[in-house]
Order: C-alpha cells, then sequence, then structure tokens
C-alpha cells in the first residue's frame, strides 16, 4: 500500500526555522518516518490505515478531517522536525559524508543541535498529548481507536517523554506528560 503523508515539506518549512529552499526531498523521509514511529503509535494501526487509506481514495469523513487537520498535522510536524534536525547539517554523496558550510554562516556543534531538538520535542509532545486527550475525549468518533488485535500496534496513551524546557526554563519532569491508561 501506498503511503499517504498527513503533511507535506511546506508544511514542516512554514512551522519550523527549517529555511524554504531546503530541498523536499531531504525531509520526505523523515516527514514519512516521523508519521510511521510516532502517529501510529499514537493512534494504533487500525485507525492510521483506515486514514491512509481515506487520503489516498479522498473519501475521508468529516471527524477524520478534524483529526487529522486539529491534532495529527501539528503533532508530526514537530516530531518531522525533531527528527530531521541531526541531519540537517550532513550530505551525503558519493565521495563521502561532508557538513554544510558556506562564507556566510558556520556550523553549529552537538550540543547545540541538542537543545534544538529537545526544545522541539517538547512541542512534539505537548501536540501529542493534545492529539491523545481529544481521542480519549471523542473516542465514540472513531471506532477504530481501540479495535487492534495481534500484530497491530495499539494506541499508546502514555508519553514518555521527559526533557524539554517550559518557557520559564524549568525542566519539564516525566509526570507532567504522563497519561493515566
Amino acid at each position: 500500500m501506498a503511503t499517504a503523508l498527513f503533511i507535506k515539506s511546506v508544511d514542516l518549512k512554514r512551522n519550523s526555522i527549517i529555511n524554504g529552499s531546503v530541498d523536499p526531498d531531504k525531509l520526505m523521509p523523515h516527514i514519512e518516518i516521523s508519521q510511521e514511529i510516532h502517529i501510529q503509535h499514537r493512534i494504533g494501526t487500525d485507525l492510521y490505515t483506515r486514514l491512509q487509506a481515506g487520503v489516498i481514495a479522498g473519501d475521508l469523513t468529516a471527524d477524520e478531517i478534524i483529526l487529522i487537520d486539529g491534532y495529527i498535522q501539528k503533532a508530526l510536524i514537530f516530531h518531522a522536525y525533531a527528527q530531521y534536525l541531526p541531519f540537517a547539517r550532513f550530505t551525503i554523496s558519493n565521495s563521502g559524508v561532508s557538513i554544510h558550510s558556506s562564507e556566510n554562516s558556520s556550523p553549529v556543534d552537538s550540543s547545540d543541535i541538542n537543545t534544538l531538538v529537545s526544545h522541539v520535542k517538547s512541542q512534539a509532545e505537548y501536540y501529542t498529548k493534545r492529539l491523545i486527550d481529544y481521542l480519549c475525549e471523542y473516542s465514540s468518533l472513531y471506532p477504530l481507536y481501540d479495535t487492534n488485535s495481534n500484530n497491530d500496534i495499539r494506541p499508546s496513551r502514555r508519553l514518555n517523554y521527559s526533557k524539554g524546557f517550559r518557557s520559564t526554563g524549568e525542566e519539564y519532569k516525566s509526570d507532567d506528560w504522563r497519561i493515566d491508561e
């Protein structure tokens, strides 16, 4: 089955500091990986498969459109952004791996990237928590949310992320994101 992505590279660029000139082909693998890892893990295989099929067939219900546009897209944007950042400064070509640099810029070190990734992951987890809260509150609108069996991925309602910074600079504690199952 073809993979239908819930966001486009332009959505990622508009909602991040990723420069508009970045080649969309460099972003697409990170969007797809993030969608498969983070979104499918949160909504489960059955609902994920239905949304994929609905996007491809163009037959999403109004409730499914609300779920994708209002909740999944924001979470996916920030997960894909965090996924892309560690790779942004590298290029792999026939001659090997190189780091981008130009006369007007200098590459940042790993600790700077880690700080940025940590902040972006905090945003991703905020939107993921909103997604989970919405699905739990309106589970009757999405019956496939709880129908997974056998080798299907069952939706995880627990957010395991435990690092990041609030705007006040205090560190998140793991209980800040924990949701009772």
